[in-house]
């Protein structure tokens, strides 16, 4: 990816610096292991970050002496391009459409950050919180991108953050409102599956997004698709779900089969228009 020229953005708040004290009363290791349990049958795991969060005593930031190494830096410096990136995009087009784009801010975190959304540890991965719209990110899950899920590449890390900044487009359309108050109304299974349009939409959007970076600045360079798409198919749930327990439950995915994430970023990505990205009104995802 041809990224060095690019804008940074000056939207990006480093707590790298920064750990999560937690007193006693639980929460923790223990309430991010039930919440990547949780995940893996369908639970949203924001609910259970939130009720160890109330049952986990209260939480201070607390400075250390945490230094990053140049290769971390360099790549919060990729980060910013491509948080940049993704503003002039999604200003240009919000623009096109008679409105105006309120830009998200992005947290770099190490460890564990506390959020709008509840205390979260950096093994969940990377997340949006539409209570701050913000997105968060420790830089260390591009190592368990590339070594863990083998879905190596720039393109592969820039796909990430396209697809949490997709999310916060949703928020900004009231898209995620309503897949919020659809939870009281439908059964689990039936939520599961709303909730995997939802992703699906945002890996959408996240082509949408490379489509429109490299009109601009031509940004694409040999392979960074395959690593976009190999990177969408590394998080399917089909593929998780083997992966943690030998077996999968279709009803109880979240974010979709490995085969319908790549399937969906590369449709936002040959149209480059959102548009095309209505996965609530499709008939096959």
């Amino acid at each position: 990816m041809r990224w060095r020229s690019g804008r940074r953005s000056s939207n990006i708040e480093d707590q790298r610096g920064r750990r999560i004290s937690r007193k006693a009363k639980g929460g923790g290791i223990g309430i991010m292991l039930l919440a990547l349990v949780g995940m893996y049958f369908g639970i949203d795991p924001a609910i259970i970050m939130n009720v160890g969060n109330q049952l986990g005593g209260g939480q201070a930031p607390v400075t250390s002496s945490y230094q990053p190494t140049a290769a971390e830096n360099q790549l919060a410096d990729f980060v910013a391009v491509v948080l940049g990136d993704t503003e002039d995009a999604w200003r240009q087009e919000f623009s096109r459409r008679g409105a105006t784009y309120r830009e998200p801010t992005l947290v770099l975190f190490s460890g564990a950050v506390q959020s709008a959304c509840g205390y979260a540890q950096a093994a969940i991965g990377p997340f949006y919180c539409p209570g701050d719209q913000k997105v968060y990110i420790d830089l260390s899950f591009y190592n368990d991108l590339k070594n863990k899920l083998n879905a190596p590449g720039d393109f592969a890390q820039a796909y990430v953050i396209a697809h949490e900044v997709g999310h916060h487009i949703q928020n900004l359309l009231g898209i995620s409102d309503k897949l919020h108050a659809a939870r009281q109304r439908v059964s689990q299974t039936e939520y599961n599956q709303l909730s995997v349009r939802l992703e699906l939409q945002a890996d959408c959007l996240a082509g949408v997004w490379a489509k429109h970076a490299d009109r601009a600045r031509q940004v694409i360079e040999p392979g960074d698709i395959d690593e976009a798409l190999n990177a969408a198919s590394a998080t399917g749930d089909d593929r998780l779900q083997k992966q943690a327990r030998g077996y999968v439950t279709p009803d109880s995915f979240t974010h979709g089969t490995s085969e319908q994430r790549a399937r969906w970023f590369r449709q936002g990505f040959s149209s480059g228009e959102m548009d095309s990205c209505d996965t609530f009104q499709a008939a096959r995802l």
